[in-house]
């Protein structure tokens, strides 16, 4: 039997681990449909960034959240990008943006939404131009 605290790891390792093969299933997602990966898991000190990509044709930049879960109980992924969140990746942005001199370039907020499935036949959904710029 487990007690309250060992429960508590397990879930979060279990989200950590949901959130890892979401990542990777959003980069091949994108990768497939023609995005350059700019980078991945950009931190500073004012959030994160999931991914950081050139959109295909238009060479935008695209600031790309990803959200996965393993069911809808707690709502569809891409609800869990909240004013609060959206802040957070403005700022992260912003900070990309100037880190790699980049503030001139057209840019949007993407949200790729990740419902797994223990069958693997994961369900995607991209949302372009999720969010505005917010802070």
């Amino acid at each position: 039997m487990k007690n309250g605290s060992e429960q508590v790891m397990d879930t979060r390792l279990d989200n950590r681990e949901t959130g890892r093969l979401g990542e990777e299933i959003a980069t091949a997602f994108l990768t497939a449909r023609g995005y350059r990966i700019l980078e991945r898991n950009f931190r500073c000190k004012g959030g994160e960034v999931d991914i950081v990509a050139r959109a295909p044709g238009s060479g935008c930049l695209v600031f790309a959240e990803v959200k996965a879960r393993r069911g809808v109980q707690f709502g569809l992924p891409q609800q869990a990008v909240t004013p609060f969140k959206q802040r957070q990746l403005s700022k992260a942005a912003l900070t990309w943006l100037a880190q790699n001199r980049q503030q001139g370039r057209d840019a949007r907020f993407d949200v790729v939404a990740v419902l797994l499935s223990p069958d693997g036949n994961h369900r995607v959904e991209q949302i372009e131009n999720a969010f505005e710029l917010a802070y």
